[in-house]
């Protein structure tokens, strides 16, 4: 085969088109089998908390081998963790090795701790592969650009590279699975699903898959279970990070083998400082994408596939402040940099169909929403995260993505779990999803993922619009085809961002 053919390509289009039959696997080598030739080469891009907490089903996954890893950070134990050790100890156990830095506080991550992980795994895993050694980049557009038969991208990194990265990665033909979500700015989202439709590669958003007991809700409630939908309450337990009040003004060094400028990217210059980094990231409007991104895309995503929702035509938000004393006067905080602690969030949707108009809310940092009558009459307690649908004839809420759902009737002595009122549906919608959905078919020539990027389009507007109107401190009316909010002009300007000289999409 001559150099100049992409390796995937030819594969993908010679079964396409039955110009060869290939072998079964099992044939060539024993249940489970891969031949080298048949491999998605992957590189991993972001070797971070929630890195190194997926990296063991790539590992063990035979289609794909991680060829490289990519972060601008070598190696550090400065990351944030949910719980004491637990980074360390995802480590080792991929290892092997119980007393891996037994020594070292900390939490561990960087590109040469994932180059150590891959490269140890593979030899003791995988041996029989014979695979080479996996090479560590700080910078993922010289990894795009030297690794020649590269197949495809996992993207881990912070929210703000989202958008970056998987557009650079699209252009130049690689396969795309990432973590939610697609970005964290309403235009840039829209120019991912642009160059995926221009580029026609498989592409993957992993949130896909993890809200199927709310899809199967949202099932039943199509079907009248609850009459005419008139509202959908979301809420969670998130944040579970600092949501600062202030940009730091200390300037610490920034810590040996860490790039400070790959790290911020597209992103204004400032100053180094730890809270803007590992983990923690997401509480800043310039590198993540607050609560809803984190979490309302896992149980919202298939509520909008489900209910054909689109895209919200107004969006407004309520949130929390805080106050200080400044020369003996008590005053609030201007916040125009960070998250705030809390919020509630409002989005509109349209009538279409047969469908009425639907208000959709978010809540976050420990608020829930009123529950109406025909539930409240019940004296339920409400979990930690839900997720409540309100109807004409009653109301369904459910505990964590959908899990445990109760249908509320008025004139009901009791609640009902949703199984006895549905007609013929099963719960089948709710089995988890294999985490790398159909991608894997996908990047090998079969049809597109369910998890595809150009399936999750209005739920990326719709949270990047909750943060425009959480900025604006006002509703916000959009135009969706013109992209554009149309009652306060200057709102405008958190639909994209400033962009550092040289890092322009």
């Amino acid at each position: 085969m001559e150099s100049g053919i992409n390796r995937r390509a030819f594969v993908g289009t010679a079964v396409a088109s039955g110009v060869f039959t290939i072998v079964p696997r099992h044939v060539l080598g024993g249940a489970g089998y891969v031949a080298p030739s048949e491999k998605i080469r992957l590189a991993h891009i972001g070797m971070g908390t929630q890195g190194f907490s997926e990296l063991g089903g790539l590992l063990a996954e035979p289609q794909i081998q991680i060829v490289a890893v990519c972060d601008p950070n070598t190696d550090s134990n400065d990351y944030v963790e949910w719980g004491k050790n637990s980074v360390r100890n995802r480590i080792r156990s991929y290892l092997g090795d119980p007393s891996w830095r037994e020594n070292v506080s900390g939490a561990p991550g960087g590109r040469e701790v994932g180059r150590l992980v891959v490269d140890t795994y593979y030899a003791k895993q995988r041996s029989s592969d014979k695979f080479k050694a996996c090479t560590a980049y700080a910078d993922f557009r010289e990894l795009l650009d030297t690794e020649k038969d590269l197949d495809a991208v996992k993207i881990m990194t912070p929210d703000h590279l989202h958008a970056t990265v998987a557009i650079a990665a699209m252009k130049r033909g690689k396969h795309v699975m990432m973590h939610k979500p697609i970005a964290n700015r309403l235009a840039e989202g829209r120019r991912v699903l642009e160059t995926a439709r221009e580029t026609g590669v498989a592409t993957h958003l992993l949130a896909y898959g993890s809200g199927a007991g709310n899809a199967w809700i949202a099932q039943q409630v199509k079907q009248g279970a609850i009459g005419t939908l008139r509202e959908i309450h979301n809420w969670t337990n998130r944040p579970v990070w600092p949501q600062y009040t202030h940009v730091p003004q200390d300037k610490p060094p920034v810590p040996a083998g860490f790039d400070w400028n790959l790290w911020l990217g597209p992103v204004t210059d400032r100053p180094y400082h730890p809270h803007f980094t590992h983990t923690v990231f997401r509480g800043w409007y310039d590198f993540g994408g607050g609560s809803m991104a984190d979490m309302g895309i896992y149980s919202l995503w298939p509520v909008f596939t489900e209910l054909e929702l689109g895209v919200p035509h107004t969006a407004e938000a309520w949130a929390t402040h805080t106050c200080e004393i400044v020369d003996q006067v008590s005053r609030t905080v201007r916040n125009e940099a960070a998250y705030p602690a809390a919020c509630a969030i409002r989005l509109k949707f349209a009538a279409q169909g047969d469908r009425p108009a639907v208000d959709l809310f978010w809540y976050d940092g420990g608020m829930k929403p009123r529950l109406p009558d025909v539930v409240e009459a019940h004296n339920v307690e409400m979990a930690r995260e839900g997720i409540l649908f309100v109807g004409d004839d009653g109301a369904v809420l459910a505990d964590f993505r959908g899990q445990n759902p109760l249908r509320f009737a008025k004139g009901q002595r009791s609640p009902v779990p949703l199984e006895q009122v549905a007609s013929d549906s099963r719960r089948a919608a709710t089995e988890p999803a294999r985490r790398q959905g159909g991608w894997i078919e996908a990047v090998t020539g079969g049809e597109p993922s369910p998890g595809s990027f150009l399936n999750a389009g209005s739920i990326t507007d719709a949270v990047n619009l909750g943060t425009v109107a959480l900025r604006a401190g006002r509703r916000v009316v959009f135009d969706s085809q013109a992209m554009q909010i149309t009652n306060a002009l200057d709102a405008n300007r958190h639909l994209t961002r400033e962009y550092r000289q040289g890092w322009e999409l």
